[in-house]
């Protein structure tokens, strides 16, 4: 989090009840989409959105409106990575390992291969790709979320979807030409 986010606790910012309700009914279907996409679990997603709404209204004091959509980003998303961090941590000691790196069954062979590929993207292009790709966010919106300069963002995605395409090689191709 960046001091570009956040204001003094001296200067009141507008951020009430009513405004956290909106912005909730507002974005929370993105951010999970987002988690979602970084977790591949559907109660870890939820929970985790949940958990964002809650961190940004403890610091209500310090948002400031023309940034907290990229503020609910950037806390949804870190919170998710150290989610999936503490999930492999935790399956280096217990046997849960094997449930929670499973996909899901409903997931076709195709669906499982972009997933697993996504998911050996370094978290660094795995972001750009997850925000950018997969929820549909700008990247004007991506480098706002990130704190980086849309520059970067095109380059990590630039960087990414060369790899996923080394990796998927006919199925991206397949995909890139309908015909």
């Amino acid at each position: 989090m960046t001091s570009s986010q956040l204001v003094p606790t001296t200067t009141a910012a507008p951020f009430d009840r009513a405004a956290l309700e909106s912005l909730y009914l507002r974005l929370e279907r993105r951010v999970y989409n987002v988690v979602y996409r970084w977790l591949w679990n559907r109660d870890d997603a939820a929970d985790v959105t949940q958990d964002a709404f809650v961190k940004l209204w403890s610091m209500r004091d310090r948002v400031r409106p023309e940034t907290v959509e990229a503020l609910v980003f950037r806390i949804a998303v870190n919170l998710a990575s150290n989610r999936r961090r503490t999930r492999r941590l935790w399956s280096l000691v217990t046997l849960d390992a094997l449930t929670l790196s499973t996909p899901p069954p409903e997931l076709d062979d195709t669906q499982r291969r972009v997933r697993a590929a996504v998911d050996a993207l370094p978290e660094r292009l795995r972001r750009v790709v997850v925000l950018g790709e997969l929820s549909g966010m700008t990247a004007k919106e991506i480098g706002a979320v990130l704190g980086i300069p849309e520059g970067t963002v095109a380059s990590r995605r630039h960087a990414a979807v060369a790899i996923l395409r080394e990796q998927l090689g006919a199925l991206m191709e397949a995909h890139d030409d309908p015909a």
